[in-house]
């Protein structure tokens, strides 16, 4: 062990002189352990959120989705559709048509968008697992009978019933070319539909989707072989990133392919500042913390003057006595640091398995107990955290106790 270090160590073990110093250390390393502490606990609780509004995202979004970087709509018959299948990875390639439309049911009306998709979307296991009032997502059946699923914000605003078997919906959709304003039937192009399921996920999507089958819309905007969007579905042991590449490669410049956190950019950002803002304050207070740190290094210098004093006259230099407290200073925050951050990780590793820490009672939610999760990169980040903020404040506070200390002694000279 070096010597700085050494001493370091027993200074911070051995009783002081002064009681008052052990009370402000102790206090110094409690301080440190309650930053650390929330601020693992705070971070993985995001991570938690995160995880839990993703999930319920990306059910619906596809892995990957292709657009136009100009224009609204995609030539299917120049578009290399059997190609893309083709790709390593790739499960479903799926042409869709999103288009803002009016939808009517039991005399009321709402605003949102029909999406029309390919009837692989049947197939799809986690598009099913979203879907309540039926067994799986029913856009057709056997006897090739149209389906429409709305979103189950949609539904409540239309008062459908998905078990109802006689629920329906009319979709009105804007008319090509020049359409009459002066009325609805000039100006809209309209067709009903039954509904047997409903999806739920976001509730974003929930307030604004119905999903059609893709032929059916195609025909009643008056789209031939034309699309708004080609989506592809990943395998599930397929490398998302490496098939987006492959995917761009292949489809060239004039398409744009956004993976699901590309397509959520603003919700992502929004969680991730959230989530960093709160990092910035807690750091903040645990910088407020350090000052019993620097307390208790002035008062510790002060108190072993006398042995500073000894080790000089056995031919100790000014900085050698400056790596001791500086050393003093670091033991402090790492220990109170790793106290918090392993009283932190014990907790959240006990909520994410046993889930203590409930929501309050009466409430519809998506999870019973608060989400949490715990990533290295975050431990880390706080450990590094620490030693910066513990590492500053000892260098200035040891810095500026030698520099008052010798020019003491140089004017005690000059006398």
């Amino acid at each position: 062990m070096r010597l700085p270090l050494f001493i370091a160590n027993r200074y911070l073990l051995a009783k002081k002189s002064h009681n008052l110093i052990n009370i402000i250390t102790w206090i110094s390393i409690l301080g440190i352990s309650v930053g650390s502490f929330a601020l693992i606990v705070v971070l993985s609780a995001f991570n938690g959120l995160e995880k839990i509004i993703s999930s319920m995202n990306n059910r619906l979004t596809p892995d990957l989705e292709i657009a136009p970087v100009k224009g609204k709509t995609i030539d299917l018959t120049a578009f290399p559709l059997g190609q893309l299948k083709d790709i390593h990875g790739v499960a479903y390639v799926i042409p869709t048509i999103t288009e803002d439309a009016l939808f009517r049911a039991n005399e009321k009306q709402h605003i949102g968008q029909v999406k029309g998709v390919g009837l692989e979307y049947q197939e799809i296991d986690r598009l099913n697992e979203i879907v309540f009032g039926g067994e799986r997502l029913a856009l057709s059946d056997e006897e090739e009978h149209n389906f429409a699923v709305p979103g189950a914000g949609v539904a409540w605003y239309l008062g459908i019933n998905a078990y109802n078997p006689y629920a329906m919906v009319r979709v009105y959709v804007p008319k090509r070319g020049n359409a009459s304003l002066m009325s609805l039937e000039n100006s809209f192009n309209s067709d009903v539909l039954t509904v047997q399921s409903v999806f739920s996920t976001e509730q974003e999507q929930d307030e604004k989707m119905v999903l059609v089958p893709f032929d059916w819309l195609s025909e009643l905007l008056e789209y031939e072989d034309k699309a708004t969007n080609v989506e592809v579905f990943i395998a599930p042991n397929g490398d998302i990133n490496k098939a987006q590449k492959s995917v761009a490669a292949l489809i060239g410049p004039d398409y744009s392919v956004k993976n699901q956190q590309e397509q959520q950019e603003t919700l992502y950002k929004i969680m991730h500042s959230e989530k960093w803002a709160v990092y910035v304050i807690l750091t903040f207070i645990l910088i407020l913390a350090t000052f019993n740190v620097v307390g208790s290094l002035s008062m510790l210098m002060i108190d072993k003057r006398k042995d500073t004093e000894i080790l000089k006259s056995m031919g100790a230099d000014n900085r050698l006595i400056q790596r001791i407290f500086m050393n003093e200073g670091l033991l402090i925050s790492v220990a109170g640091g790793l106290i918090g951050l392993l009283l932190g990780i014990v907790l959240v590793l006990l909520q994410q398995r046993f889930g203590f820490v409930k929501f309050g009672s009466g409430g519809n939610y998506v999870v019973d107990a608060y989400p949490v999760l715990l990533r290295f990169k975050d431990v880390l980040l706080i450990f590094a955290t620490i030693l910066v903020v513990g590492c500053t404040s000892a260098f200035l506070t040891v810095r500026h106790a030698m520099r008052k200390s010798a020019t003491q002694k140089s004017r005690l000279n000059d006398r």
